[in-house]
This record gives structure tokens, C-alpha cells and sequence, in this order.
């Protein structure tokens, strides 16, 4: 294979939850934040002064909440409506920067710079990172190599390291041989893109400690003791392109919606009424995502961390004579599935659904003693997609299916959540006159 022609970059947002909170409200600037997980249980992004004070990422809120106290921080809840809207934002700045853009998470985007050989890309990602900045109020990094992998090191390095962090680019192709042997050295083998503490307990085991001692490393040999994922990784750090950029996102197997309680449910009823909505959201990303769902599975859980608390973690998945994209049959099959499943006397946490055996809409499996288009089949996708288009436009939730429930007790607990600044009236930064 030979040496790529084209260039990637890697754009990420700093700290983004942090980040897209710090838009909407300037007093969080310079002060210990961290954004706490479902149920506000533990950290899940924390800005740079949360990260000095020595607070790790999953740690509990209630051990950290005196040490942010005692230094002036806060503790917020997620706002992934919020989240979810500024990536959008960012991603539509990015995408300007470059033909080829594939959103690899919802602060992580790759470009890929093919034809720019003539341009300083260098000068161009800077350009980039103030644009977004200025359009949308996020910090980005911003790393440059000739394969993904090489970008993702690059943005490391333009996060992390001292001699980039000021600027918050990095590119390897200005950087001479002797220097990128330096920080290839510098970083934990476990901290390269696709290896882990797993693979990087097994590597340091055969003397590969750094992103050096695995550049340096025979790929045929490595493939043999692990797999084809690490030769990749390591061909792509010598500079060989093996992993494409997905410009559009390969289907989905699987569609999960589940959720932990705010408080510990024993009651059917309220089952019920949480796997019924965890059904329809995931009938909503189904249908976003032009498929439909030859199964369900359903499964719901008690709380494992309770000493002495009786366990009970069962599953069951319900199929359908043929794939379906429709609410009201989702809804259905979860409600028949957790009566299946369903126990008393335990106290449960957590529930879910999972969309299995999912094929495109398009694709319509006969039955054997079933007709071959249902005549009210139209009439029923026009009710879903004007639901869908109703909620979308309206916030999620405008309109319900009645087993959802309008007012659950059973809801996420999020009691540090700050407004909708961008979905909602309400939310609206209004200034002082």
C-alpha cells in the first residue's frame, strides 16, 4: 500500500459539555465544572480546573461535591437536548472547511483534505477553530496527519501538550522526523487511538510501552498475537491509510433506548409505562433512520450496588411475523414483553428496549397467509411521520402515545439541569436593559 495523498483532520470540541454550557452562562468561565451522568450519579465531562483539582472522569457526585464547593464549582446535570443542537452547529462550521466531513461523535469530526496540497493547512485550521468559536462559542481542537489515526494523535497533542496547547493546532506534516519521534515517545501506548487498557497491558508485556514502541512494532507479527485491527493501527501510524472515512454512517444493528430511574420502581404499572416510552423512542430513531425492526427485546434490572438487595436481571425478545417502523406495534410488543418478564417484590432501576433483526423500510418480508400490502398501510405512515414532524418541530413530546404517560414519576432524576437555551422559549438568555 502506498503512503496516502491526501491529508486528514481531526476536529474536536474541548471539554464539550462543559463547553456548551459556558455559551449560555459566562459566570461558569475559570471555575471547576463538571457535568454529571443520568440521575446526576457521576462526572462525565469535566472543564480544565475540575480536571486540576483532581476530579476523574465517572467519579461519584457525592464524593466530589464538598471539593467543588470548597473551590467556588458547580455540578450540572446533562442537557443533552442542549448537547445534541450545538453539535449540529458545529458540525455545519466545519463542514465549510472541507468536501469530506464524517461526524464520528457528537463533538468529533473528521475532515479529509483531498487536493489541498497546495494550501497551509496549518493556517486553514486556525481559521476553522476561530470561525467556530466565534459562531458557536466552542473551544475546538484541531489535529492534522495523513491517516486518522495520525489526526487523532495530532489532536491529542494539540489539546494536551504544552507546545500546542496555546494555539490548540497541531499538524504532524510541519513537524521534522527527530521532533514527532518525541511525541510519538512522550504518550502511553494505551492512549493511541483503538488500543486500550486491555491490548496495552498485553503490548507493555512485549516491551511496547509507547506510540513509538508500537509505530516501531512488526504490524504481520502483531496481527498473528492480537488482529487485524492492531496491524491497522499500527500501518496507519506509519503513515498508511487503512481506515475510509464514512461520510454517511453505515446503518445501525441495533437500536437501544433505556434509561435508570429517579427512584427505584415495584410497580407494573409503572413499567409498563417507562418501557412504553423507551418503545417509541427508539420507534423514532428507527424511522429517522429509514429501517424497521424485525424484534424487541426487553429487559429490565434492580440495582446491583444495594448490599443485601435481591437481584433480578431478566430479558425477554418478542419478533414480529414481519419488520415493522411502527409505534403502536413496538409499544405493544414491550408491554407483552415486560408482563412476560415482570416480578414482584423486587425493586428495579433500570429498564429498556432494544431493536433487533433491523432491515430497511424499503424491504418488506411476504407473509405466508398475509396480504401483500396492508390497505391501511399509507394512511398509518402518514399518521407517523406527521407525528414525527409535529414533535420535531414542537419539542420532543408534544404528542404522546397514552401509555407513555404524561407526567412519570419514574423520570431521570435531573436536578441541576439548566434551561433549553436553544429548543425552548423559556430557555431564552434574555439581557438586562
Amino acid at each position: 500500500m502506498a503512503r496516502t495523498p491526501h491529508l486528514y483532520a481531526l476536529v474536536d470540541g474541548n471539554n464539550f459539555y462543559v463547553s456548551c454550557e459556558r455559551v449560555f452562562d459566562p459566570t461558569l468561565e475559570g471555575r471547576p465544572v463538571v457535568v454529571l451522568s443520568n440521575n446526576d450519579g457521576c462526572a462525565v465531562a469535566r472543564s480544565d480546573e475540575a480536571k486540576a483539582l483532581g476530579i476523574k472522569m465517572g467519579e461519584p457526585h457525592f464524593q466530589i461535591r464538598d471539593l467543588l464547593k470548597r473551590h467556588g464549582g458547580l455540578a450540572l446535570s446533562s442537557n443533552y437536548t442542549l448537547y445534541a443542537d450545538m453539535s449540529r452547529r458545529m458540525m455545519s462550521v466545519i463542514a465549510g472547511y472541507s468536501p469530506e466531513q464524517e461526524v464520528y461523535s457528537i463533538d468529533e469530526s473528521f475532515l479529509r483534505f483531498n487536493g489541498f496540497r497546495h494550501w497551509d493547512l496549518t493556517e486553514h485550521a486556525m481559521r476553522m477553530r476561530h470561525q467556530v468559536r466565534q459562531w458557536t462559542g466552542i473551544p475546538v481542537g484541531v489535529g492534522i496527519g495523513p491517516t486518522k489515526t495520525l489526526a487523532k494523535f495530532a489532536n491529542r497533542l494539540a489539546k494536551k501538550h504544552p507546545d500546542f496547547k496555546a494555539f490548540g493546532v497541531c499538524n504532524l506534516e510541519d513537524l521534522p522526523p527527530w521532533r514527532q519521534v518525541r511525541y510519538f515517545s512522550e504518550v502511553d501506548v494505551q492512549d493511541v487511538w483503538g488500543i486500550g487498557p486491555r491490548w496495552a497491558a498485553k503490548l507493555r508485556e512485549l516491551g511496547i510501552r509507547s506510540a513509538q514502541d508500537l509505530k516501531m512494532a512488526d504490524a504481520q507479527t502483531l496481527r498473528q498475537r492480537f488482529s487485524v485491527v492492531l496491524e491497522r493501527t499500527i500501518r496507519e501510524l506509519n503513515g498508511i491509510a487503512c481506515i475510509p472515512l464514512e461520510e454517511a454512517p453505515p446503518p445501525k444493528k441495533q437500536i437501544v433506548s433505556s434509561r435508570s430511574f429517579g427512584h427505584l420502581l415495584t410497580t407494573r404499572a409503572d413499567l409498563l409505562e417507562a418501557v412504553s416510552t423507551y418503545a417509541a423512542r427508539a420507534a423514532v430513531k428507527l424511522r429517522h433512520e429509514g429501517q424497521a425492526a424485525g424484534g424487541i427485546q426487553v429487559f429490565v434490572s434492580t440495582n446491583p450496588f444495594i448490599p443485601g438487595e435481591p437481584q433480578y436481571h431478566p430479558a425477554v425478545l418478542v419478533s414480529f411475523s414481519s419488520p415493522t417502523h411502527d409505534t403502536a406495534r413496538l409499544i405493544q410488543a414491550a408491554r407483552g414483553g415486560l408482563n412476560r418478564i415482570f416480578k414482584a417484590g423486587f425493586r428495579y432501576k433500570k429498564a429498556g428496549v432494544m431493536l433487533v433483526e433491523l432491515v430497511p423500510r424499503t424491504v418488506r418480508q411476504g407473509e405466508l397467509f398475509g396480504l401483500e400490502s396492508a390497505p391501511d398501510d399509507d394512511r398509518r405512515n402518514r399518521l407517523l411521520a406527521a407525528l414525527d414532524s409535529i414533535n420535531a418541530r414542537m419539542g420532543k413530546g408534544s404528542l404522546l402515545f397514552a401509555a407513555e404517560g404524561s407526567r412519570p414519576s419514574w423520570a431521570m432524576r435531573r436536578e441541576r439541569l439548566t434551561p433549553g437555551y436553544t429548543s425552548e422559549w423559556e430557555g431564552l438568555v434574555v439581557g438586562k436593559a
